[in-house]
């Protein structure tokens, strides 16, 4: 039961996006509703918007369902690993890949969540290099490995993908990586390495003792 119930903290955040985005393809279809405006649009000013509201919005059902699991997966890495600090990280990823991607992106609407994919893949995979991680880097990797686009996602390879988002996430996933890098999890230590440690530990004060004698 208890197992269940963490379970379903851990993934609370990333169930509550994926409801969200999901509610507003569902509104678009049964109202026949468009949001497109609602995108970013780079170097506007009235674009600005699309920072906070373009994640929520997709071309069509298989745009949404191709980030449905990645969120879902890379988001409760982000909510287990990170249980103190998660909802912070990821306001400042979602912020963060939105503003650089408002800089440098091309002057078209950019709409949906893989901006967030990248950013989150990224903050993973780089805070699992920094802090030697092998669990958290591991499970990026398994990611990407699974969604091999994600890497040529970053390169200019179909006009019809917003690239410069992708970019823009995966940027930002490397940057707040390093601002946070003092919350990272600890890299568990092996009985080996433990038991060092404490001989390395008591041959200091052995050496110690023996000096003051002297």
């Amino acid at each position: 039961m208890k197992e269940k119930y963490n379970l379903a903290k851990i993934l609370k955040g990333p169930l509550i996006f994926i409801l969200i985005i999901w509610g507003v393809k569902l509104i678009e279809i049964l109202w026949g509703f468009s949001f497109i405006e609602y995108g970013l649009i780079p170097r506007n000013f009235s674009g600005l918007k699309g920072v906070l509201l373009s994640p929520m919005i997709h071309k069509d059902l298989k745009h949404l369902i191709n980030n449905t699991l990645p969120i879902l997966v890379l988001g409760g890495a982000l909510c287990f690993f990170y249980k103190k600090s998660h909802k912070k990280i990821f306001l400042w990823l979602f912020i963060v890949s939105g503003i650089f991607l408002w800089g440098i992106g091309r002057p078209n609407f950019h709409i949906g969540a893989s901006g967030i994919i990248y950013s989150l893949a990224s903050f993973i995979f780089f805070s699992g290099v920094l802090s030697k991680n092998k669990r958290l880097s591991a499970l990026s990797l398994i990611v990407i490995f699974i969604y091999g686009g994600l890497f040529w996602g970053l390169f200019p390879t179909d006009e019809a993908v917003s690239w410069e988002g992708h970019l823009s996430g995966f940027v930002a996933g490397i940057i707040i990586s390093w601002f946070f890098r003092n919350d990272l999890p600890k890299r568990e230590k092996y009985q080996w390495e433990i038991d060092e440690e404490i001989e390395n530990k008591n041959r200091d004060l052995t050496i110690n003792y023996e000096y003051k004698e002297k």
